[in-house]
């Protein structure tokens, strides 16, 4: 069964590390970078089907228009995240995909057949879904994120830097 049809192109790889600073360290020397780093955000949302609480410090740099997202759980609550590094997990995660129209294209991935396992967000705020799609898919993890003033900010201040970057400044802290 063909999957859905998600809006343009992958636009970032998400990685589920247990030790973020050594995974930043090794993006930085393949020449990915610089990575902009948030530490202790706490994000919200419905973990398969229950509320959910997590802690997480975040890496984002681009390669060209790809964006890599780095991603450490903080705490130990039951998570997609946890879920990932509890069963040995460290490394690739997920394939993204931003949406202009994120109605549609949530409504498009469970039309296909795809569970919800994580979500979040309010309307206009960044919502986010993660799908899980069926084994043999090309990632455990589809994430949908919805384009807002924010998201598309964020997105040309990572891609903008990694233009040209000379490999100074290579970790640059947001928000703390």
């Amino acid at each position: 069964m063909p999957g859905p049809v998600l809006p343009g192109v992958i636009r970032q790889i998400g990685y589920i590390v247990q030790d973020f600073d050594a995974a930043l360290a090794n993006w930085l020397d393949l020449g990915v970078g610089p990575f902009y780093v948030l530490r202790g955000i706490e994000q919200t949302g419905i973990y398969r089907g229950r509320e959910c609480t997590v802690k997480l410090t975040l890496g984002l740099a681009n390669s060209g228009d790809m964006q890599i997202e780095v991603i450490h759980q903080d705490n130990d609550a039951p998570s997609i995240y946890s879920e990932f590094t509890s069963a040995g997990g460290d490394g690739f995660h997920q394939l993204a995909y931003w949406a202009q129209d994120y109605d549609a294209a949530l409504a498009a991935g469970q039309a296909a057949g795809w569970p919800v396992v994580w979500s979040g967000g309010e309307p206009g705020t960044a919502r986010y879904a993660y799908f899980e799609p069926p084994p043999g898919t090309a990632a455990t993890i589809i994430e949908l994120m919805e384009l807002t003033p924010a998201t598309i900010g964020m997105g040309e201040l990572v891609r903008q830097a990694a233009v040209d970057w000379d490999g100074s400044d290579p970790i640059r802290t947001l928000f703390g």
